[in-house]
């Protein structure tokens, strides 16, 4: 067998070799006579069966068992010529040429490694963090806002009219081309005026309305309306106020610490106003760190770092885009890709750019993990994806299950592994406000 290799860069390298026939030849007398000690052949007792009887029973099977030797043996020895360790490779190798002549087969394997990447001192490129300073006054106006979603709703004694934000208690009942239609009528309805929750325009009616008034009030159901019958059509709502309703005035004292720290006795106002500042503090440090620092910190490795990418990973990045891509063409886009494979290539090669960014992202991040020592492990990531499940209602088990067969579950680690990496090194760079 004659092999040559050629190590193209640190991650990809190809491996061409001669598989002679007799190279074959020999593979299948070895592998038929082990299977001779084995093999359970009628009219022969265990271990005594002959080659002859071996090479009979199992025939094509013994070529392709020889042939799978023959690879595993060039693999083998192209990677000690080119002196890669086995660990490093990425995926199966590739065999992108298989072919059988009368001499033997003629065979091309082609490798990706996991690229070199030489990090020097990565942390020098991490900037000082800064942690957000909170305003008193942000402090109380979250307590403020905390303590009157709590409160209780009172009547309104004042001849006023309703604003947003109140609440009111109406009678109302609707009608579609002068018919009252079913689940259109209700009585003491509690309406917060602001929240969204009746068909665009009849709140802002329902605004300036006092005490007592009855109105009619015109609007139109949403085309998307979920009962068809309704969907898009004018109506009618007769409606009056029985009563005006607001929050209960909200006192910062002692007494609103105790009722919103109930885990603390002796809870006072300034131990209020420390926690809320802290979480102020926290969800401050969390929107910086996600829509500002992890990105432009992730964007400074991409662009200084310089590494050779495995072809065949930005290949892969590069189909997924696509077919991901496909599923929002329209039928006419689609059949002219099937019809124009040089349209086919020209749309798929607009992805190549992000395509080999993301690739880059992923070796750079697995790199800063391992000099970090940050891994996730299958039951962190378990945890995480059955606790989102979950906070969405969803049934965590069946969710995990679809990401497994997606094949989901290494980009989900490698999301979690980026998160964890940034946010130490991050983490390492904060100072006090």
């Amino acid at each position: 067998m004659h092999i040559t290799t050629n190590k193209i860069d640190s991650a990809n390298a190809k491996i061409n070799a001669a598989i002679t026939r007799n190279t074959i030849d020999a593979n299948i007398e070895k592998i038929a006579h082990q299977l001779s000690k084995e093999a359970k052949i009628a009219g022969f007792r265990k271990g005594k069966v002959p080659v002859s009887a071996v090479k009979k029973q199992y025939g094509e099977r013994l070529v392709q068992d020889a042939e799978a030797q023959a690879l595993r043996d060039l693999l083998s020895e192209g990677l000690k010529i080119m002196d890669i360790v086995s660990d490093t490779l990425i995926g199966e190798p590739n065999i992108t040429k298989f072919e059988k002549n009368d001499n033997g087969i003629d065979v091309e394997v082609t490798i990706a490694i996991r690229p070199a990447i030489e990090l020097g001192d990565y942390v020098a490129m991490v900037p000082e963090v800064a942690k957000p300073a909170i305003e008193d006054a942000a402090v109380t106006e979250r307590i403020e806002e905390l303590a009157t979603a709590q409160a209780p709703l009172v009547n309104v004694d004042e001849d006023r009219a309703l604003a947003e934000g109140d609440t009111a208690l109406i009678d109302f009942e609707g009608f579609v081309d002068g018919e009252a239609f079913e689940g259109g009528k209700a009585e003491g309805f509690a309406l917060r005026l602001g929240s969204g929750q009746f068909i665009p325009g009849f709140e802002d009616q329902v605004i300036g309305m006092k005490k007592g008034e009855e109105k009619t009030i015109d609007v139109t159901f949403p085309e998307n309306y979920g009962g068809a019958k309704l969907a898009g059509k004018p109506a009618q709502f007769k409606v009056k106020v029985e009563a005006i309703q607001t929050k209960e005035a909200v006192v910062l004292d002692d007494e609103l610490a105790k009722k919103m720290l109930p885990g603390f006795e002796d809870a006072t106002l300034e131990m209020l106003k420390e926690k809320v500042k802290e979480q102020l503090q926290s969800e401050a440090m969390s929107a910086l760190y996600n829509d500002e620092l992890k990105p432009n910190l992730m964007e400074t490795f991409v662009t200084t770092f310089s590494i050779d990418l495995p072809e065949f990973i930005v290949d892969q990045e590069m189909d997924m885009a696509l077919n991901k891509k496909a599923r929002e063409m329209s039928e006419a886009e689609l059949e002219e890709l099937r019809t124009d494979a040089e349209k086919l290539k020209e749309v798929r090669e607009t992805f190549r750019d992000d395509a080999c960014r993301a690739v880059k992202a992923t070796f750079i991040v697995d790199a800063l993990a391992r000099a970090e020592n940050i891994s996730v492990n299958e039951q962190e990531l378990m945890q995480t994806i059955y606790f989102e499940a979950m906070q969405m209602g969803q049934d965590p088990a069946a969710v995990y299950k679809h990401y497994q067969e997606s094949g989901y579950l290494p980009a989900i680690q490698m999301a979690m592994i980026e998160d964890r990496v940034l946010s130490k090194l991050l983490n390492d760079k904060i100072k006090e406000a």
